[in-house]
């Protein structure tokens, strides 16, 4: 009796030996967004930077954050099985290859599915030299990455090359995907913004950028997100694919193959990226250019990581990313200067919180920085333009930053595992 009444005790204690920290549910992501899309009309209000919740900001915003959130997504399914995938950067420009390959020749959709497969196959082969050889997850990463730049050239240079309108470099024109417009809807709701209201106009330009020139292959990845959730913390597969990745000696011992669930997640995590380099190439430009992905395979890992390996933080991770970057993109200066008065608020809503836990050097620390931007903002019109075109590194680095306290990686991520190593 002792022992049982013991172990309920060191259970139901253990969650507060972790701090007791909530886990990012969806009412809090809702409360999260709420509360910042509060604070980012305030901010428009008084810096009168109107395009921050415009319906063309949001649109560009969606669209600049889908590939990252596909990487990002890639990751978590690679991660959850206990692989570190460090090559989602060098899959997605495998999917942007074969995705405008397939494209141009036989129809957008036709590239959306070989740009699946193309990145699927940087996939597998990262599945092989991890799972079956046991080489050091970075390093086959990196190689992945290397390979598939080195590769997209190669073939370049006899298939774009030498069609009509392409080079050796990019290829030709593809056709554009269906977009959806609801009608009526989408005018009022770009008028009800254009009036610049607090709070009111800015939910109308977040709606209406969701409703105006939104891409089918968009909702499909936006609908990638609740899957991927459902498919792996509420089915027998996910459960046995997670315990892949906390704990592979315990999960082979109940008769889970490891190798198996290692091998899909990791080949549907270069899918998932392949599909984001498609969308690069066929929706975002409607062409392949080599470099097109620009370190977004490495964004969408950082998105991950910010989400704390949960789909729902992952893709307020791309959000924000991708906010920062359209902001850049449109307005330029004046926006991402309306963003340091943004950031000098957030981090004094630390300072208070650090207080309140009684961390006087982490609140003296974001105070002086606080402070800083807020003379930043206010003896200013414009920030350089060099730090326009950092500015949403920097912001994912802040995250992150600040953010790092809270994260919980799967237990056997990135650790070395064989066969019958139990026994």
């Amino acid at each position: 009796m002792s022992e049982s009444t013991s172990t309920v005790s060191v259970t139901s204690a253990a969650p507060k030996k972790g701090g007791g920290r909530r886990k990012l549910t969806l009412p809090w992501i809702l409360l999260i967004i709420a509360g910042g899309l509060a604070l980012v009309s305030l901010v428009r209000v008084i810096s009168g930077a109107d395009d921050l919740t415009s319906v063309g900001q949001v649109s560009g915003a969606l669209e600049l954050a889908v590939p990252i959130g596909l990487a990002g997504l890639g990751g978590l399914w690679a991660e959850r099985a206990g692989v570190v995938n460090i090559g989602l950067e060098g899959m997605m420009i495998l999917g942007t290859w074969f995705g405008a390959w397939a494209g141009f020749q036989w129809g957008p959709w036709t590239g959306v599915v070989f740009g699946i497969i193309g990145g699927a196959l940087g996939g597998l082969l990262h599945a092989i030299v991890t799972v079956t050889f046991g080489v050091n997850h970075i390093v086959s990463g990196v190689a992945i990455n290397i390979l598939a730049v080195g590769a997209t050239r190669y073939l370049s240079n006899f298939t774009f090359a030498d069609a009509e309108g392409g080079s050796s470099k990019q290829s030709p024109r593809i056709d554009a995907i269906t977009e959806i417009t609801i009608p009526g809807l989408s005018e009022w709701l770009a008028d009800l913004q254009a009036k610049h209201w607090f709070l009111v106009s800015d939910i109308a330009g977040v709606v209406g950028g969701l409703v105006t020139g939104l891409s089918l292959l968009t909702v499909v990845a936006l609908l990638l997100i609740p899957g991927t959730w459902w498919v792996l913390w509420r089915t027998a597969f996910g459960l046995r694919l997670r315990s892949c990745g906390e704990n592979p000696v315990a999960a082979e011992s109940l008769g889970v193959n490891v190798y198996k669930y290692k091998y899909i997640a990791v080949t549907v995590s270069g899918g998932l990226a392949g599909l984001g380099g498609a969308f690069l190439a066929i929706v975002a430009t409607g062409i392949y250019q080599e470099g097109q992905t620009g370190g977004r395979g490495y964004i969408g890992l950082a998105a991950m990581i910010f989400g704390n390996w949960m789909p729902g933080g992952m893709a307020l991770g791309a959000g924000l990313f991708g906010f920062t970057d359209s902001l850049k993109l449109r307005g330029g200066a004046e926006n991402v200067h309306a963003m340091l008065l943004l950031i000098a608020i957030l981090l004094t809503l630390v300072v208070l919180w650090q207080l309140y836990k009684k961390k006087y050097l982490g609140a003296a620390i974001s105070a002086v920085v606080a402070a800083g931007l807020y003379l930043w903002y206010a003896f200013t019109d414009q920030v350089p333009s060099q730090f326009v075109d950092a500015a949403p590194y920097v912001t994912t680095l802040l995250v992150l930053a600040l953010s790092a306290q809270r994260l919980r990686m799967p237990k056997a991520d990135g650790l070395p595992y064989r066969k019958g190593q139990g026994k």
